[in-house]
């Protein structure tokens, strides 16, 4: 198969571990840089352009679209949707992923276990918002953050207050903002499920090294491999499934009532591999390689 990986990051530990197990299975791959793209869109023409030549005859793409990139990448993955290409991820699930209030919805709507969460455009009302969450302290965060950047702890309800007023001020774009309730028994720690084509292929457990709330490797944590439970297991499929994700990141906390999902991230780092030991990017070819062969043998039985 010729496949492309659309990463601005060729030299991302990422890109360069799925180029590397495609070209050993025998596949051709391209690197594309995807902020450096263009569409023509006319009519029974889809194109993608890189560098003034149209990019055709792919069977696959695999987008490794940067949250900074959402609505352009997410445009390029469309336009190589609309060509009948297969990609591994879909357009729609990650502009879904990407936006922190409608996963919530979404995960909500599926029955998956989420700490209580309200959104308001407004600051006045903040007393009667952490009743709704069961008191401070809670959590603050953009709809569009990652790597745990724009999430704050307000332990109390003037602090809640302030951080509220200086989010909206901060807001010019009209990005949603989250309130959820604090999770005393697991903050600073977190759990992240690797999930491949319905199936957790590798879990870790990412802790703060100081007194840090957020877990996140970016901001400092360290992992080390964890065993998931059943009810883990099964929320972290279903969580991946109610986002409509093939290849995902489902960051959950451990809380009296079950596990509660964080977040579904569509692009996840795979330095998970170097804390489990577990190889995920074979994984993923291996599922590619029987979707997209399936979709094009499907394609040409129809045509």
């Amino acid at each position: 198969m010729k496949i492309a990986i659309l990463s601005n990051g060729p030299g991302n530990y990422s890109t360069k571990r799925l180029k590397t197990v495609a070209e050993e299975r025998g596949h051709e791959v391209d690197v594309i840089k995807y902020r450096d793209c263009y569409a023509s869109i006319e009519r029974s023409q889809p194109l993608v352009w890189n560098d003034g030549e149209a990019l055709v005859g792919y069977d696959a793409v695999i987008p490794r679209i940067a949250s900074s990139m959402t609505r352009y990448g997410s445009a390029i993955v469309r336009q190589f949707e609309m060509q009948g290409i297969y990609t591994l991820t879909s357009s729609i699930s990650i502009v879904r992923s990407r936006d922190k209030l409608r996963s919530m919805q979404l995960l909500a709507r599926a029955g998956v276990g989420i700490p209580k969460t309200v959104v308001s455009r407004g600051s006045a009302d903040v007393s009667d918002l952490i009743n709704h969450l069961g008191g401070a302290p809670i959590i603050i965060k953009l709809a569009r953050g990652t790597h745990g950047n724009g999430v704050v702890l307000a332990e109390s309800k003037k602090a809640a207050k302030s951080v509220l007023q200086a989010f909206y001020v901060m807001d010019q774009d009209g990005t949603n903002i989250l309130l959820q309730e604090f999770v005393e028994e697991s903050a600073g720690t977190d759990i992240r499920a690797f999930v491949v084509g319905g199936k957790v292929v590798a879990s870790m457990m990412r802790q703060s090294l100081d007194d840090d709330f957020r877990s996140n490797l970016h901001q400092g944590g360290a992992g080390e491999k964890v065993k998931l439970t059943d009810d883990e297991r099964k929320t972290a499929i279903k969580a991946a499934r109610s986002v409509g994700l093939n290849l995902c990141g489902v960051d959950m906390m451990r809380s009296e009532r079950g596990p509660l999902v964080l977040e579904v991230n569509s692009s996840p780092g795979f330095g998970i591999e170097e804390v489990t030991g577990r190889d995920v990017a074979t994984p993923i070819i291996e599922y590619i390689e029987r979707n997209a062969k399936r979709r094009n043998k499907k394609d040409k039985v129809g045509a």
